[in-house]
C-alpha cells in the first residue's frame, strides 16, 4: 500500500496485481491474478512502463524454490516483451553473514541460508538480463521493517500484538544486539522515486533505513512507552524456536535466520541518501505513526 500511495505523485495510471486486488487510489486498475498462473503475466504487464515487483510468497523454502525463480522468469520475458522497466523489491538475505554487522550495496553476496539463495538466484536473473542489455531494472533492498500496518513482520507479530495483550514482548536471538529496521512508508516513498528516476536503473538500492542505532530491547521500550504498556521482554533462544516449529509451521523456516539476530545488524542506506537527499524517519517518529494507525483501526486505548 505504500507504494501505490506514493506512486499517485507520478502517475494517474497505475495497475494493482495480485489473487484479490483493492484500490488504494481512487483511479487504480485492477487486475486478479493468482501469481502463479505465469501465462497471464504478460497481460498483466502488457502497456505498463514500470512493473513493481513487491510479492511475498509464503513464508516457505519449498514454495520459494519452486515458486520465485519461474516467476521472476516470466516477468523478465514480460517486461522485455512489453519493453517495461522492471524494480525488484528484495531483502537482505542475500549478503553473507559476516556483512551483516554493517550491510552495503557492496556487500559479499554469498547466502547462508537456502532462502538467501533462492534470493541470490532471483539477483542473478535480474542482473544478468541488465548486462546483456535485454533489460532495465534496478533491485531496492529494505532491512527488516515496521509500519502501520504491523501484518507480516516480526515487529508487528512478536512485539506489538504481544503488548497488545499485556504479554511480554518476545524477540529472537540477543534482544541487546543492535537492530535497524525500515518504515514502510520511507520505503514505499524510496521505491516510487527509484522507479521514476531513469539513471537509477541498472543497480542496486538500500532504501533509507534508520541510523539510529537501537538495539531490539530498546526499539521493544520505545513501542511499549508509545502504548503506554510496560516493556517486558522475552527472549526466544534457538532451540526453543525448533520445538515451536513442530508445532507451528512458520516457526520451522526460521531457525537457518538466527543468525541475523545474534550479531548487530545494520543496514546502510549512504547511497540513497547521498543521490536523493532524503533520511529515514526517526524510530520515534515512525512508531508514533505505527501506533496511532493501530489505534485509529483496531480502537484500542493501550493505557493501562
Amino acid at each position: 500500500m505504500p507504494l501505490a500511495v506514493e506512486l499517485k505523485k507520478y502517475s494517474e495510471k497505475i495497475r494493482l496485481v495480485s489473487r484479490n486486488p483493492v484500490k488504494v487510489n481512487e483511479t487504480d486498475e485492477l487486475f486478479p491474478l493468482d501469481v502463479s498462473d505465469f501465462s497471464k503475466l504478460n497481460e498483466a504487464i502488457r502497456g505498463s512502463k514500470v512493473v513493481y515487483v513487491t510479492i511475498g510468497f509464503k513464508y516457505n523454502l519449498k514454495v520459494w524454490q519452486d515458486l520465485w525463480p519461474p516467476f521472476m522468469r516470466a516477468v523478465i520475458n514480460a517486461c522485455k516483451a512489453n519493453n517495461a522497466r522492471l524494480v525488484f523489491f528484495d531483502n537482505i538475505y542475500i549478503y553473507d553473514k559476516s556483512a551483516v554487522p554493517f550491510m552495503t550495496e557492496s556487500s559479499l553476496i554469498r547466502p547462508p541460508s537456502k532462502k538467501g539463495m533462492v534470493r541470490s538466484q532471483l539477483h542473478g536473473m535480474i542482473m544478468d538480463e541488465v548486462e546483456k542489455g535485454g533489460l532495465t531494472a534496478l533491485i531496492a533492498r529494505s532491512a527488516d521493517f515496521y509500519g502501520p500496518d504491523i501484518r507480516n513482520s516480526l515487529i508487528g507479530e512478536m512485539v506489538v500484538k504481544n503488548l497488545m495483550k499485556n504479554k511480554k514482548a518476545q524477540t529472537f536471538g540477543d534482544p541487546d544486539k543492535i537492530h535497524t529496521y525500515t518504515f514502510t512508508p520511507d520505503a514505499g516513498k524510496a521505491t516510487a522515486l527509484l522507479g521514476n528516476t531513469s539513471d537509477a536503473f541498472n543497480q542496486v538500492w538500500h532504501v533509507p533505513t534508520t541510523k539510529d542505532r537501537l538495539t531490539n530491547k530498546q526499539w521493544i521500550e520505545l513501542i511499549a512507552s508509545e502504548m503506554n504498556v510496560k516493556a517486558g521482554v522475552q527472549k526466544v533462544p534457538a532451540w526453543l524456536v525448533n520445538i515451536l516449529g513442530l508445532f507451528i509451521p512458520v516457526m520451522r523456516e526460521f531457525p537457518e535466520m538466527m543468525y541475523q539476530y545474534e550479531m548487530d545488524y545494520i543496514f546502510d542506506s549512504s547511497k540513497f541518501e547521498k543521490r536523493f537527499g532524503l533520511t529515514a524517519t526517526s524510530p520515534s517518529g515512525g512508531v508514533k505513526e505505527m501506533i496511532s494507525a493501530l489505534k485509529r483501526a483496531a480502537h484500542f486505548d493501550f493505557a493501562q
